[in-house]
């Protein structure tokens, strides 16, 4: 797995570049959820709390604000649309993000140097993205049983992580001759493995998530 860190500039209009504009400072958003087009995250807006809850709570695209504490708001709305690029090519983000102004820093987990190359040219279409620090992370034959790297790397080469799949599950599970569901086990603990050594999260990341909220 890798780990890019992505310099993003925006060109169309969103509140969270109008929250920073004009100003030297930079948030963290901790991104809790992009589900299809729309996005909800943590914004850690400190001594901006106030304001930033006024002007969020005013704007008509933000489904939803809600006060956590006297530093932090949670936000939901819709995808700038950075966000979808990311995902779609099978990039996942790192908790904590920042902004700063129009600029955005993301730090995204992939897999292959591909994915990388289609996340930045759908970025291109939505603003100026630049890549900074890419680096390998985890030991990924270390992390993974040698059934656990059989079935993900036939899954890889099969096309089951592209967008849209090119192989069903039920296909892939016959070619490697064991049963659906447990396919879809061998690949999630995998894939849990993988994030939780890239995300340097503890063996059970359960219960680093709840450390990490607490």
């Amino acid at each position: 797995m890798f780990q890019a860190t992505l310099y993003f500039k925006q060109r169309r209009d969103c509140i969270l570049n109008e929250l920073l504009d004009g100003t030297d400072e930079s948030v963290v958003i901790e991104i809790e959820e992009v589900q299809n087009d729309t996005v909800t995250f943590v914004l850690r807006a400190g001594s901006h709390a106030d304001e930033f809850y006024e002007r969020l709570a005013a704007a008509d695209h933000v489904t939803e604000v809600v006060r956590l504490n006297d530093d932090n708001l949670l936000v939901r709305k819709p995808s700038c649309g950075a966000y979808s690029a990311i995902y779609k090519n099978h990039g996942m983000l790192r908790r904590q993000n920042t902004v700063a102004g129009s600029q955005r820093v993301y730090h995204v987990l992939f897999f292959r140097r591909e994915d990388l190359k289609r996340i930045v040219n759908d970025m291109r279409e939505l603003g100026t993205v630049s890549l900074g620090r890419l680096e390998e992370v985890g030991d990924r034959q270390a992390e993974l049983t040698e059934r656990q790297r059989t079935v993900v790397l036939h899954a890889l080469r099969a096309g089951y992580y592209e967008w849209p799949r090119e192989v069903k599950s039920e296909e892939l599970a016959a070619e490697l001759g064991i049963s659906r569901a447990t396919l879809h086990e061998h690949l999630r603990k995998a894939e849990q493995r993988l994030l939780s050594e890239a995300l340097g999260l503890a063996d059970d990341p359960a219960e680093a998530f709840a450390d990490a909220r607490s």
